[in-house]
């Protein structure tokens, strides 16, 4: 049951929660620094929490391409509530002005991969387990 959860409802709740200010000082939140490193070259890398939520979404769409990989009656159900949270990221996109930002577009393409590659991983491994008998 709880396999069938999409995993990409966290970067969508996290970046609410910057949104309204419960994490990070809300949207000027996403440019402030989470980490900053000296580099070998001289250079200074640093992360913004914005960054931060795309590694996170990077990391949980891979999990999300694994579990795709599986195949029965919960994994119709994970492909169905994938695509309702994309659907959430989109009208988010589209309808709030907090939302129309660099940062939740990536994230919001992300569960748009989860979507497409979940269901072209599903196909392909079903197509493999029917076996036809002459």
């Amino acid at each position: 049951m709880l396999a069938a959860i999409p995993l990409m409802i966290v970067p969508l709740v996290l970046y609410n929660l910057v949104m309204l200010g419960i994490v990070g000082g809300g949207i000027a939140g996403l440019g402030s620094t989470v980490t900053s490193m000296s580099m070998m070259s001289g250079a200074t890398w640093t992360m913004s929490l914005g960054d931060l939520l795309i590694v996170i979404a990077l990391g949980l769409l891979f999990i999300e391409v694994l579990k795709a990989t599986r195949t029965g009656a919960w994994s119709v159900i994970d492909h169905m509530l994938s695509m309702f949270v994309f659907v959430a990221f989109l009208v988010e996109f589209l309808l709030v002005r907090d939302a129309a930002t660099q940062v939740f577009f990536i994230l919001m393409v992300t569960a748009l991969i989860d979507v497409i590659a979940g269901f072209s991983v599903a196909i392909r491994s079903a197509g493999r387990d029917v076996s036809i008998g002459l």
